[in-house]
């Protein structure tokens, strides 16, 4: 794929690399390509970042028809810059947009667009400990068109943020609230995927929860309200009697995590037991009252591993392991924050140098 580049003269001066924050904060550059049905994905440059235009009949606009992604660039020394599995995310996308029929990406136009704009924009790669450079790359439906169907044109775009700790706990860890009112989703809907209306539906649960002084929500199933599918920003995971439990994929109400996954390589390869399976809110309740619950956490790409210190279930407080981090909590987060920032050798081949 050829990439077209035209970059700014007028660089934005620095941030305070101490006070990053998550979000909050732009590049100068943006990636940009278009698609046209019967020509297919053309024109991807690297422009300035700027506002978009875009037609207030967009598609998008009014039937939220967009998928994105989200993944990291980490400094590793020596002028060396780490991607962590991005072509993971570029079969995700794929995945996402097939379900909100959106023409497919190829993947490799996908890593290689992140890859260059993460190059032209490096000196944005953050270099101290949990910071790193967030990268959203997204997909919306640009045909201005008041009618509910698939649009005829569509634009690809990344963007770019350094960030510091998506949580501001860090690696304390934090009290979730179990939604019992809101679900987030159903089976054969969109939950398996990452699109913006999964997100804007859950909205008014997650400041529900902050109200309470909560960090999030965990969701429950939209059939029963009885399973356990997963935290509003994470997938989620139990450590029951040395088994690490988490739900299973199978059910399509579920985001495939790439973390998530990585987690389960990780437990594997330490021989640690895991099953993937229903875990139901009162099996959950019960193992922590017995004791048999011996850690909790979330895994992402935002917060990469946090630990979960208290449950909020229907009004009753459940403290997990006196509210301190586990073991194999702390672990994981060592393991997977050492492979992503190159500080060990990578033995799954995740990481791809810039």
């Amino acid at each position: 794929m050829e990439i077209v580049k035209a970059l700014t003269p007028n660089l934005k001066p620095e941030p305070d690399w101490h006070n990053l924050g998550f979000g909050a904060i732009v590049t100068d550059h943006m990636f940009l390509m278009d698609y046209t049905e019967g020509r297919g994905w053309h024109d991807a440059r690297i422009v300035p970042y700027a506002p978009l235009a875009l037609d207030p009949a967009a598609i998008v606009l009014h039937y939220g028809v967009e998928v994105f992604e989200g993944l990291k660039a980490y400094y590793a020394g020596e002028g060396n810059i780490l991607l962590f599995r991005p072509d993971a995310n570029a079969r995700r996308i794929n995945n996402s947009s097939k379900r909100l029929c959106i023409p497919p990406l190829p993947e490799e136009d996908f890593v290689q667009a992140v890859t260059e704009l993460v190059s032209v924009d490096k000196r944005w790669v953050p270099k101290l400990p949990d910071t790193s450079l967030y990268i959203r790359p997204f997909i919306i439906a640009t045909e201005a068109r008041l009618g509910v169907k698939r649009s005829d044109t569509y634009q690809f775009i990344i963007i770019l943020s350094p960030v510091g700790a998506y949580y501001a706990e860090g690696l304390d860890p934090v009290k979730i609230f179990v939604e019992d009112e809101y679900v987030r989703s159903v089976r054969g809907g969109t939950g398996f995927t990452k699109c913006g209306g999964n997100y804007a539906a859950g909205l008014v649960a997650q400041y529900k929860a902050k109200e309470l002084g909560y960090s999030q929500v965990l969701w429950l199933d939209g059939a029963e309200r009885t399973y356990i599918d997963e935290v509003g920003t994470m997938n989620v995971m139990f450590k029951i009697e040395g088994q690490v439990v988490t739900p299973e994929l199978s059910s399509g109400t579920i985001l495939p995590g790439v973390t998530r996954d990585s987690v389960l390589k990780l437990l594997e390869n330490w021989g640690i037991p895991t099953v993937e399976r229903r875990i139901s809110l009162e099996e959950l309740r019960l193992a922590a009252q017995s004791g048999r619950l011996e850690e909790a956490f979330g895994t992402g790409t935002a917060a990469v591993i946090s630990p979960i210190g208290e449950l909020n279930i229907h009004g009753a407080k459940v403290v997990l392991n006196n509210g301190q981090i586990g073991p194999l909590t702390q672990k994981l987060y060592d393991t997977l924050t050492d492979i992503q920032w190159g500080r060990v050798k990578d033995p799954f081949g995740w990481t791809l140098r810039i």
